[in-house]
């Protein structure tokens, strides 16, 4: 079985691009902190796919807080220095969280696609 569930916080704005095939992909790292350390984190690549890379590129700007439910992938490229390996999270769905007392505003206003909530969204693969 191949499974994760992630929370943690975006390091940089996540980056959105478009395949040679048209299909939108969306790069971004978090940093998710380690149980029982509070000054300790790994910083976890991530990607999504379609709808889902637009909605994390449109929310998911540095420092704020997420979940990722996926799995993880492995792949490798060829470059002019050797070969080099990937391994990252296939965010199969993503939630967008704040903190307690946090005052979170999202720019537009909460409006459902299709009956579900855009923050909370999955692939359609």
């Amino acid at each position: 079985m191949n499974s994760v569930i992630l929370i943690g916080r975006t390091v940089r704005d996540p980056e959105l691009r478009a395949t040679q095939s048209g299909r939108s992909v969306c790069t971004f790292t978090l940093a998710v902190d380690r149980r029982g350390k509070s000054d300790a984190a790994d910083f976890i690549a991530c990607v999504a796919w379609e709808k889902t890379a637009e909605v994390v590129k449109k929310y998911g700007a540095k420092g704020k807080m997420i979940a990722v439910r996926g799995s993880v992938q492995t792949r490798s490229y060829e470059t002019n220095d050797g070969k080099r390996y990937v391994t990252e999270v296939v965010a199969d769905e993503v939630q967008l969280l704040s903190q307690k007392g946090e005052n979170e505003v999202f720019e537009e206003p909460f409006v459902p696609m299709d009956g579900y909530d855009e923050r909370v969204f999955g692939n359609q693969r």
